[in-house]
């Protein structure tokens, strides 16, 4: 059984700020009332962005110093890949870890997959690492992560005969650590995973409570707790690793070369992005994508941030990443639309519209709205077209479908909001997974990847549940962080909300509680649908693309109180995307 590599690439500089909720965020609520354009700007593409590309030279040093030290690293997993796992199978492990933390496997998959395939199929039971805290875990998880099922009871060795965990397993604290990386890569019925994490995460949370503020190990714990590296971008995530490394001390000769060449890697993929970001921008201008919608937010940077995380393993995807950014685009419009401007009987007429998907239909809209639907009609047919340039295959049904849904979902909301009528809260997570875009996101996603095509093994209907369980995570974890952060009445909807009015001695904190168990059980179910499901090798780029739309969902809707975005200001700061 296969499973994609997880991780990712770029990191950028900013200052983020947001004022309304979800992928498509809404709050059908505010008929007529104004769009913050204070905040806009923040989400717009630098003005300098031209003159930062036309004006950097990347000199012919910094490529041979790049290309030497990439040959150096390949050639030191080569020498891994041919080492006798018992006396080198820890160091293996260290080092491909190390590389998946600074988010640059992607360049060496087929070393890593040499070193880890030869360590799953000549070790037995884990007995080259002597039931080690720190390696057993670490070697459980890189396994599973590179798609080896390994049995959840190899974590059981860690249990004394009473069935309670080693009392000395709580003072090795690298040790936890990794044991709690490790419990990210669960699956639904796992006891012994569940078990591991709340022991790892109760017993690390006791370390913070020993340390002192201004000790440097207490970021590295506090770290590895917030952002376990299974359910976030490697690249956003790599400086905290480093900077947690350099804490303990390189101790390890390849390190240094390691962290040189990331960080040229991180500037020519800044490079890459500024430049797919610039045309995304000329895009928005040439085709008027706010024109008479004066209150809808022009945000390019945002809209490709999505596109840009789900697809940073892959430097070579820029198509697929400026064709993305565009649906995403029409997705915040849309929501825009369906917020700020319809009654119900013109937003009636647009759904009836995106469903017949017929330029003719123009006439039957309202003035304000035929630009946005011409220019989505433009758009994913200009879309579908290069699809089938690309890889001999139409996908213009599927794609027109999923608009169709997008709309009815959204449409729905509009009724139920706008005449106060209740619905349950498991209606109202059922059509809020549709309204969300995710499955907009994920069907284009699938297509712009070639996955479309008649003789491929694997088909969309495969990815469903793929797509519904992203799509859940991203609804449930908006109103985790709305209902706490935007202080909001629940007028606009909330799970949250729903499950406290039907049941009457719910309480908020019990209401959050059951989210946030939701919230985990999705995340295994992704891990079962990775490891499980999709595990064939020409899907690779979707599972990777899937997860890390997962990964950037509490990046985009973790809330401070002045309804800005300080993770992702936290994790994305190298570029100069942003001013």
């Amino acid at each position: 059984m296969r499973i994609c590599n997880f991780s990712s690439i770029s990191s950028y500089h900013c200052s983020f700020t947001t004022s309304r909720k979800r992928f498509a965020i809404t709050n059908p609520n505010r008929i007529g009332a104004s769009c913050t354009t204070t905040t806009h700007h923040k989400w717009n593409v630098s003005k300098d962005l031209t003159s930062n590309l036309e004006g950097h030279n990347s000199s012919e040093k910094l490529w041979v110093d790049y290309k030497e030290k990439m040959g150096e690293i390949k050639q030191l997993l080569l020498q891994h890949s041919n080492l006798d796992e018992e006396m080198n199978g820890k160091e293996s492990l260290i080092l491909v870890d190390a590389i998946q933390r600074v988010g640059m496997e992607h360049h060496f998959d087929e070393e890593i997959e040499m070193i880890l395939g030869r360590l799953y199929y000549s070790t037995n039971n884990f007995d080259f690492i002597h039931h080690d805290l720190y390696y057993v875990s670490l070697h459980f998880r890189l396994l599973r992560n590179q798609g080896y099922y390994v049995p959840p009871d190899a974590l059981s060795v860690f249990k004394a005969d009473d069935g309670k965990f080693k009392e000395k397993l709580r003072q090795d604290i690298g040790g936890l650590m990794e044991l709690h990386e490790a419990a990210q890569l669960g699956l639904r019925d796992e006891v012994i995973i569940d078990e591991v994490e709340e022991f790892s995460r109760l017993n690390l949370n006791k370390w913070l409570e020993k340390m002192n503020d201004d000790d440097l190990h207490k970021m590295v714990v506090k770290n590895s707790l917030r952002q376990p590296q299974h359910k976030n971008i490697a690249r956003l995530t790599a400086r905290n690793y480093i900077e947690g490394v350099c804490v303990k001390g390189c101790k390890k000769g390849w390190e240094k070369t390691l962290f040189e060449v990331a960080k040229m890697d991180f500037l020519i993929g800044d490079l890459l992005h500024q430049d797919e970001l610039l045309q995304i921008s000329k895009w928005c201008d040439n085709v008027g994508i706010c024109e008479k919608l004066e209150r809808a937010r022009r945000q390019p940077v945002k809209w490709y941030t999505w596109a840009m995380a789900s697809l940073i393993n892959n430097p070579s995807l820029r198509l697929q990443r400026i064709e993305l950014t565009k649906a995403i685009a029409f997705i915040y419009l849309i929501d825009d639309i369906f917020d700020l401007y319809g009654t119900i009987d013109d937003l009636t007429l647009y759904t009836q519209a995106i469903n017949r998907w017929e330029y003719d239909a123009i006439i039957t809209l309202p003035e304000y709205m035929r630009n946005s639907y011409k220019n989505l009609l433009d758009t994913i047919n200009g879309i579908a077209q290069k699809v089938e340039q690309k890889y001999a295959t139409n996908p213009i049904d599927s794609l027109k479908a999923t608009w169709g849904s997008l709309s009815q979902a959204m449409l729905v909301e509009a009724r139920w909001f706008r005449s106060r009528e209740l619905p349950t809260a498991k209606e109202y997570l059922e059509n809020g997974k549709v309204s969300s875009g995710i499955h907009i996101v994920m069907v284009h996603l699938f297509y712009l990847l070639g996955l479309g095509r008649k003789q491929h093994p694997i088909n969309l209907n495969d990815t469903c549940t793929l797509t519904s369980t992203v799509a859940t995570i991203l609804r449930l974890y908006d109103d985790l962080g709305s209902a706490k952060d935007e202080h909001q009445d629940g007028s606009d909807g909330s799970y949250i909300k729903y499950c406290m009015n039907e049941e009457a001695d719910l309480s908020e904190k019990e209401a959050r509680r059951r989210v946030e168990d939701m919230l985990s059980n999705q995340w295994k179910v992704i891990n079962e649908e990775c490891l499980l499901r999709l595990n064939h090798s020409s899907v690779s780029c979707f599972r990777r693309g899937s997860l890390n739309l997962a990964r950037m969902v509490p990046l985009m809707y973790t809330y401070d109180e002045n309804q800005g975005l300080p993770l992702l200001k936290e994790h994305i700061n190298n570029t100069k995307l942003f001013n």
